[in-house]
């Protein structure tokens, strides 16, 4: 199941929730054929994912500035049997995006809103944008720019999920929770 993969991967750095990964799949339409560039791979949690949907025939093109990071998601990949689903690339995403015509570029990264007017040459008529970011300044500043390009559907979401123990005359909320692990900016390309 992907969702053991998720939390048993090799980490260097922290990564996605399944709360987040699942609305960034449905939200953005990846599916098996899809054409994805991400950036912000870290350790591959939400890379693996987006592989375990674009297979049998579509392609996750995977930008991050950190050698060690790409070793560690490039092995990962692996262990799962996703390796030939993705392609790993040392590169700055805000220097610029070399595909095209590409179906959702969907970003977990410090400063996404540099990313946006590449994104807005990269995709598809119709294609989704998507952002992770922690802070709600980083969301707003993706959003003010999103804006700017002409993205349209522009949509801002947090989500919360909660687990319940469940024993007879006992059952409550966990006492631990999993709450705010950040904004996810959702938007659509629109071809002017």
């Amino acid at each position: 199941m992907i969702k053991d993969y998720i939390f048993k991967i090799t980490r260097r750095t922290q990564i996605l929730y399944p709360k987040d990964i699942a609305l960034i799949i449905l939200y953005s339409g990846v599916g098996p054929g899809s054409l994805v560039v991400e950036a912000g791979t870290g350790s591959g949690a939400l890379t693996g994912a987006l592989a375990y949907f674009v297979k049998p025939t579509g392609k996750v093109y995977s930008y991050d500035i950190n050698e060690e990071s790409l070793k560690i998601v490039a092995k990962n990949l692996e262990i799962l049997g996703l390796r030939e689903y993705v392609i790993l690339k040392k590169a700055d995403i805000t220097k610029g995006i070399d595909e095209k015509d590409v179906d959702a570029i969907i970003l977990d990264m410090a400063t996404p809103w540099l990313v946006v007017p590449y994104a807005k040459k990269s995709l598809k008529g119709s294609g989704v944008f998507v952002s992770f970011s922690p802070t709600i300044e980083q969301a707003i500043k993706t959003v003010e720019v999103l804006k700017a390009n002409s993205f349209q559907e522009i949509e801002v979401l947090e989500t919360s999920l909660r687990k319940w123990k469940v024993e007879k005359g006992a059952s409550r909320p966990e006492t631990f929770t999993v709450s705010h692990t950040g904004f996810l900016i959702f938007a659509r390309n629109v071809s002017i």
